[in-house]
């Protein structure tokens, strides 16, 4: 009569068991991940292009599907090779890195090929939606994409026609672009195997 209590004790230790492999987390490799933003002229052909650090990242899936990730930026990383131009990304007309040295993404759901989730710049966060190709490389996951962000949702309004005249060929759009490619570290093997049962 004990042995029912206890088969259903480790069935239970089993399946929890195999919950938590499912939903182990994985971490985004931020040395071989890249991240480049690329900026646009409401006049002209002007668009500069650089880089940000990506700080650190994480993922869970449950099976094949991604059912989170969060992602920490650098901002005191954001580069340019004009030297001015990144000093002014940099400071309060811009991004503002002394007091607002990381920004973050957190998906809240990844549908087909369409990611959404919540950004946080300068300390105001919003939704966004954007396009991504997620593909199995290397006993890894990579996650590539590029996402378009309206910088006036997060109080980034410098020589924004939406909010300033006349601004002739100084007028800049108000969204700029992210593109990301990101690589997490080896997934380990026995949970892997657990997660493709």
């Amino acid at each position: 009569m004990k042995t029912l209590p206890i088969f259903a004790c480790i069935l239970m230790l089993v399946t929890a068991t195999g919950t938590l492999a499912q939903n182990q987390p994985i971490t985004i490799d931020a040395n071989a991940s890249q991240l480049s933003w690329t900026g646009y002229a409401e006049v002209g052909s002007w668009a500069p292009t650089g880089t940000i650090h990506l700080l650190k990242g994480q993922l869970t899936r449950v099976g094949s599907q991604i059912n989170s990730a969060t992602i920490t930026m650098d901002m005191t990383t954001i580069q340019h090779e004009n030297d001015r131009l990144q000093a002014h990304l940099r400071d309060e007309a811009f991004f503002d890195v002394i007091h607002f040295p990381t920004a973050t993404f957190a998906l809240r759901s990844l549908t087909g090929t369409t990611a959404t989730g919540q950004l946080t710049v300068k300390g105001v966060t919003r939704s966004i939606s954007f396009p991504v190709v997620v593909s199995e490389e290397n006993n890894g996951l990579r996650l590539k994409g590029r996402a378009l962000i309206d910088r006036t949702q997060f109080g980034i309004r410098y020589n924004s026609t939406s909010f300033f005249a006349d601004l002739g060929d100084q007028a800049i759009k108000n969204e700029f672009s992210l593109s990301f490619d990101l690589i997490t570290k080896p997934i380990m093997k026995a949970a892997r195997q657990r997660t493709a049962r």
